[in-house]
Order: C-alpha cells, then structure tokens, then sequence
C-alpha cells in the first residue's frame, strides 16, 4: 500500500477536529467539526482558510521560459506583465488537457501551480518540453494556502497592504510577521481572496495568524467542491480531461488569438470555426435529489444526449445543481431533459454559468 502524505498543516487540521480523507496520494480535511454546509456558508459570508499545499509548485527560469511555456499552452505567457498571473492548460496533441495550471511571472521566473493528482506528469512533460534554456525546479519545501470570502480582503489588510491593493490575477512578494510569502489575488470558490506561498517551516505559524481572525474559519475539500461547482468552475478529471479540449470545456477565452504553436493547435482551432461535438453546460435540478457525476442526460424521447461531469446540493440556492458534458448541438433551456438517478428521471434545466455570480476583485 501507498503512504500517504501529509501537509505540512495535518497537526493543526488533527487539532481542529478536521475529519481527513485520501486525495490524491494526501491525507487532507473533508470537513471540521462545524460540517461542510457550515463551512460552505461561512466561505460565501465571511471568509475560509484552506489548506491546499497538497498542489503542485514550481519555478521556471531563464530567457526563453515565457516562450517556450507559451509553446505548450494555448494562452498568452508571453504578454504577462510582472506579476501577473495567467489561468490556462497544458494540451497534448490531438487537444485534450494534460492539466488545468496557474502561471505567474515573478522577478525571480515564471512559477506554475498544478493539480495534485496531476502533479507528476506535470513535472515530467515540462521536463521533457522544455529546452536546456530553462531551469526548472520543483518548489518542494513550500505550503500554499487560500483565503476566500468577502472578508478576505479586510483580513489581509491587517497583514499586508501590498497583498491587499492586488487586483485579480495579480501577484506580490511580502512579509506577514516576518514571513516571505507569495501571495496572489485569485482562488477558485468565485469569491474574492488571495491564495499564499509559504515555506513549509512556517506554515503553521502563519496559519495560526490567519486562523486567529474572527472571520476565518477553516474550510475542507467538502466545501471546497461545493463552492467551486456554485462558481461553474471545471475541475480537473471531470470537466476536463485529456480527452476534452478547451473549446468543448467552455474554456475558448483563454486561447491566444493568432496563436498555432501548440500541442493540438489543429484540432482546438478547427473547432474554434466549425463548432464542437460536445459542450459543457449548466443544469438545475427540478428535484430535491441531488444528481451526481455520471448520471446520464436523456432528452424527452429518452435518448442519452450526454452525462454529468459534478453534481451535488447547492448551499447557496438551496436546491441541486449540475454541470453535464452534452452532444452539440445541445439543446436549448426551454426543452425537457431528464436525469437518470436510479429509477427516478429527474427533470433538469440548462442554465447560464456560473450559478453564483462571481466577485473577483477587478
């Protein structure tokens, strides 16, 4: 059997009373004492902690590194301006995403965050891709953190006013009590907030400076889940995969425009003219049974047109909702579709995304 790893925080999770599960190759808090529908509300109204050190961190130097990192993605690396960051996947060749990634120029290079399940074939196609103009090095001794929630900013402020005067998608280097990190406007629950790097050495300390907060409130991989499925967000292994390109994952905006050098380049430009085969969408559920992934969606002859890819009970609305893979031309909102849960066919609505609108800090 495989050892799981622990962050550097599973003390201070275990001291929370953090009910810790298996993820990828981690041990990793599901929820705390309080539960996930609390936890969910508390991210929404105030702000949440979370440990997600159980990401990929790296660093990648040298002059030709925003080039030959533009080369393996569909997006504009090249154009970052210092301290930007830049959302986007690393695609093979017939289109399919290896990886979902987070790239933010820094003084020091161009550092890329990756899943955790992703984490090692990550590594190894940047190792292999890249030219012997680039240094690359895994940023193994770091933590990363979240801080999400309307009151993320105010609480910042009382630790780093640089950190608090980011716009979204910008990055900065400061000391919060003495304590380099790397801290960026982003995050992935649709609230405004920040997410830190932090050597693993002090993590606890500074997790405990957050955590003292009256309006941070530890958050779980439960609510994690929840929050980012309000936000019509993709996660990796469900809405995409190396199977789906960008185009069909609703993920078009984050294509270079005049840009053709990279893996699957054919493919994902084809269908940027011609349409797709298959396309993601929003669902509400006309039901109090959640749907889950997998589920099929069957339009009102009962013929299968496509299958959720997350599903689950929405906090904020009150109600299930759903993000499905449908067969283009998929249908429009006024026609009846059903989602098969056992015996139940469920009906379901297609929806704009997100559900929750976002509040980023523009």
């Amino acid at each position: 059997m495989t050892t799981l790893k622990q962050t550097p925080l599973y003390p201070l999770h275990l001291e929370l009373g953090a009910k810790m599960v298996p993820f990828a190759g981690y041990r990793i808090p599901l929820h705390y004492r309080n539960g996930m529908l609390h936890e969910h509300l508390h991210c929404r109204h105030y702000a949440g902690f979370f440990d997600i050190s159980h990401m990929g961190q790296c660093l990648i130097q040298g002059d030709s590194a925003a080039g030959e990192l533009e080369r393996l993605t569909p997006s504009d690396i090249t154009g970052l301006a210092p301290c930007q960051q830049r959302y986007t996947v690393l695609t093979n060749d017939t289109g399919g995403i290896i990886d979902d990634i987070i790239v933010t120029r820094l003084p020091s290079g161009y550092m890329v965050i990756v899943n955790a399940a992703c984490k090692e074939k990550d590594f190894e196609h940047f190792k292999t891709h890249l030219s012997h103009r680039c240094y690359f090095k895994e940023m193994t001794d770091r933590a990363l953190f979240a801080l999400q929630g309307p009151a993320a900013a105010t609480v910042m402020q009382k630790f780093s006013a640089a950190a608090a005067d980011l716009s979204f998608m910008h990055a900065c280097e400061d000391d919060i009590n003495g304590i380099h990190c790397i801290i960026s406007r982003s995050g992935y629950t649709g609230e405004d907030g920040f997410e830190i790097s932090v050597v693993g050495e002090q993590a606890d300390h500074l997790a405990r400076l957050l955590l003292a907060e009256e309006a941070v409130e530890p958050i779980g991989l439960g609510a994690r889940d929840s929050l980012r499925l309000e936000a019509g967000l993709c996660l990796y292994g469900h809405e995409l995969d190396e199977s789906i390109t960008p185009v069909e994952a609703g993920l078009r905006w984050l294509i270079k425009k005049g840009h053709d050098q990279f893996p699957g380049a054919d493919r994902i430009l084809a269908q940027l003219k011609q349409g797709t085969e298959k396309s993601r969408v929003g669902l509400l559920v006309e039901s109090k049974i959640p749907v889950r992934e997998g589920c099929i969606i069957a339009d009102e002859a009962g013929e299968a047109i496509g299958h959720v890819t997350s599903g689950g009970f929405s906090p904020s609305l009150g109600r299930p909702i759903a993000m499905a893979m449908l067969h283009n031309p998929a249908p429009d909102s006024n026609r009846a579709l059903y989602a098969r849960v056992r015996d139940h066919q469920l009906p379901v609505m297609i929806t704009e995304l997100p559900f929750i609108p976002h509040r980023y800090r523009r």
